[in-house]
């Protein structure tokens, strides 16, 4: 995309929290060039929260923003879908903490965009490309970027159950592949750990309708999975919604292995915290450094 975008009308939805199990309403509005996705917690006298890295309070089993100690808590999913479909500004007005899960993947967002339409502002959209590659790791754990001229996810995950096991995907990242390949991936849990997350206050809202529950053999949602490796493709989805707290269309190979929300957030960080490991252009530009790399 040559210049930024925003949505065309407003469009609403309302739901539940995944975790906090309170209800909410959530209306994603146009905004002026520059403006990024800013959320508005309209019970809070529209208090607003930036979709930045700079806000990030919370990276456990959600991302979380806060500022001056007022929360917007599972962000990912929302701003997976803003960031893929090619939505540079909004405003997102929202009556609760919590952002909410509707079926737990990010295909709703998707369909709310849609519904919303793209309109074009005439300022020219710069990417953040990544100059070097950058890595973070520990626990067994890695994610790395390395230069690219387009968004790419590399995404390898295990977990030792027999219906996931060892998942890789590799996708070029653009709002058809999105839409088609990753949005309609669902969250998911086992049930052997429920009790416990519950007694730490999380998934209260979490139900079959909203997310993928496996027990030890088989997973328990009557419609089965939407993907084979559906669990895979979801921590793609949930990569792409913390990257998009960098605040710019991404240009990089990220590989991701293992790797969660606070690794995610991590790397973010990592790389805005050095303006020698990236640099911003427009597309002008990116074409301009194209065909000097193919004359030298």
């Amino acid at each position: 995309m040559r210049f930024e975008t925003t949505v065309q009308r407003p469009v609403e939805i309302t739901g539940v929290g995944l975790h906090s199990g309170v209800p909410v309403s959530l209306r994603i509005l146009p905004a002026p060039p520059s403006t990024g996705i800013v959320f508005l917690r309209t019970d809070l006298q529209h208090f607003s929260i930036p979709a930045s890295y700079r806000f990030v309070a919370k990276v456990s089993y959600a991302t979380s923003l806060m500022r001056q100690g007022v929360l917007i808590s599972t962000t990912e999913h929302l701003l997976s879908s803003l960031h893929s479909m090619g939505i540079d500004n909004a405003f997102i007005e929202i009556d609760n903490l919590e952002v909410p899960i509707l079926d737990g993947s990010g295909q709703p967002f998707v369909e709310m965009i849609e519904r919303a339409g793209i309109k074009t502002h005439r300022r020219r959209r710069r990417y953040l490309r990544v100059r070097r590659p950058v890595s973070v790791e520990g626990n067994g754990k890695r994610i790395t970027i390395l230069p690219a001229d387009s968004f790419r996810l590399t995404c390898d995950v295990f977990f030792d159950h027999p219906m996931v096991g060892r998942q890789v995907l590799e996708l070029e990242v653009s709002p058809e592949n999105y839409a088609t390949q990753l949005a309609p991936a669902r969250t998911f849990g086992f049930q052997h750990e429920l009790d416990q997350m519950r007694n730490m206050g999380l998934i209260r809202g979490a139900t079959l309708d909203s997310a993928v529950c496996f027990d030890h053999t088989v997973v328990l949602n009557p419609g089965g999975l939407r993907f084979r490796d559906e669990c895979c493709r979801h921590k793609a989805l949930d990569l792409i919604g913390d990257l998009a707290l960098i605040g710019k269309p991404l240009l990089g190979h990220v590989i991701a292995e293992r790797a969660g929300h606070a690794m995610h957030v991590a790397l973010v960080s990592k790389i805005m915290s050095d303006p020698s490991l990236y640099e911003l252009l427009n597309l002008d530009q990116i074409a301009s450094r194209a065909v000097e790399a193919l004359v030298s």
